[in-house]
Formats: C-alpha cells, sequence, structure tokens
C-alpha cells in the first residue's frame, strides 16, 4: 500500500515542501528514500502524487507533483450534533463518524452533560479531536477533513442554526418516526442528539421549536456515541 499523508497546508504542483513532523516520521517508518513516490491531501479535495526530495534526521523533504481530483465523500452531507460523551468515547465518536463520512462535527454542552469542558481546556480537546479527524481521514481514504467546531452550549448552537438541510432529533421516544421514513430525501442532514443522559425535556422542546423533527433508530436505546454513527451508516447504505 503506498504512503498516503494529510499536510495541513494548501498544496501546489512543483511546490517542494518540508512535511509536517507526524508525517514526516510515518516516512521514516515507512522506510521511504529519495526518488520514493507517496501521496498527500490537504483536506481540500483530490489528492496529490509527490516525490521524496530529501530524507534528514528529523527532516523529510518532499516535490508536489500531478493532482488528482479524485472525491470520495458521502453524497448527502451529515453535520452531526452532540451532547459530549465522557472519557475516551468523544474520541471514538470522532474518529469513527471521519471514517463513516460525516461532514462536521458540533461538540455541545448540555444538561445532563457529564464531560463539561471551557476555556483552555475546551481549545486544547478541539485541537485533539481535529487530530483525530484528520488521522482518521488519512487511514479511510477521504480526501477532505471533517470540521470539529469549538465547544458550545446548546443554547449557543440553536441561537445560529444553518438554514440548509433537514433538522433532525434523534429521540427513542413516542412520536418520533423511523429514519428511514423522516429522511429518504434529504438532500443534507443535521442531527442533535444527547450525552449519556439524554436531553431535558427543555432541551427537546428549545429544538422542536428550531425545525427539529423526531426521528427514532430502531427498537433499541443507542449509547451517546452510537447513535450518530448509525446515521452515517444509514447514509452511507443508501448510496451503496
Amino acid at each position: 500500500m503506498s504512503v498516503r499523508l494529510y499536510v495541513d497546508a494548501a498544496l501546489q504542483r512543483d511546490a517542494e515542501i518540508d512535511l509536517p513532523a507526524a508525517a514526516a516520521r510515518h516516512v521514516q517508518v515507512r522506510r521511504l528514500q529519495p526518488a520514493d513516490r507517496l501521496r498527500l491531501f490537504d483536506g481540500r479535495g483530490g489528492e496529490w502524487a509527490a516525490t521524496v526530495l530529501h530524507m534528514g534526521r528529523s527532516q523529510v523533504r518532499v516535490r508536489v507533483d500531478t493532482f488528482d481530483p479524485v472525491e470520495r465523500e458521502l453524497g448527502l452531507r451529515v453535520t452531526v450534533a452532540l451532547g459530549m460523551p465522557a472519557n475516551e468515547r468523544m474520541d471514538l465518536l470522532v474518529e469513527k463518524a471521519t471514517e463513516l463520512g460525516v461532514a462536521a462535527i458540533v461538540p455541545l454542552l448540555c444538561d445532563r452533560s457529564v464531560l463539561r469542558l471551557a476555556g483552555d481546556r475546551a481549545l486544547r480537546k478541539r485541537v485533539h479531536w481535529q487530530g483525530i479527524a484528520a488521522a482518521a481521514a488519512e487511514q479511510c481514504g477521504r480526501t477532505r477533513v471533517p470540521e470539529v467546531a469549538a465547544v458550545q452550549t446548546l443554547d449557543a448552537f440553536l441561537a445560529q442554526l444553518p438554514e440548509h438541510g433537514l433538522r433532525l432529533l434523534l429521540s427513542p421516544g413516542d412520536g418520533a418516526a423511523a429514519l428511514h421514513a423522516v429522511a429518504a430525501g434529504a438532500k443534507a442532514l443535521l442531527t442533535l442528539s444527547g450525552p449519556e443522559g439524554g436531553l431535558s425535556s427543555a432541551e427537546e422542546n428549545a429544538a422542536l421549536a428550531r425545525g427539529f423533527v423526531r426521528a427514532r433508530l430502531g427498537e433499541r436505546v443507542l449509547r451517546a456515541e452510537t447513535a450518530p454513527l448509525a446515521v452515517l451508516a444509514w447514509a452511507g447504505l443508501k448510496e451503496s
């Protein structure tokens, strides 16, 4: 398998660049040598063929060659907003959602959130999660890296919703229609789900007042990190 790496900088043909530290270490571990070929992507779509020019102790210099406009994104754009699950479960959610094709992830603070982030800790977590998304995109073949938004309260999120797309409140309760019935013809989805304890009644009512519709994912109650992944899996199966 050829080496494929993410570079967080706009790439252009014939540019000579030093790979970022993590990418350079990967090239060294794979024991590439000058004149060896690899593939790069910058998260903006498409991939670039590249050639190793120089291998130093910690520096790897490459030349960017030809562009391949390949796309491997879901046909249905899915944005996931969720009350952050605690411990490593948010890490898992970011990784697996990226593999399944999520367009963006919005971490939320809700009434029943166990994980409560603010200030520098929230900023560090966002950087950490964005790194997980980039690594997952690198591994799974995606040419775009989903954005992990800043941690925000549910109220703040509801106050500035995007205008496009079907808004789904993932809910196992009464009155929720099956996902496939609600979202069959959607061009874009925005899903909202709660943390481990779910959304409070007040939070659900606030979401419904902003145009969300209830959708259920079957007869079982899914974990906070599982429900959004189920929607992404469904979206992927639709176009397979």
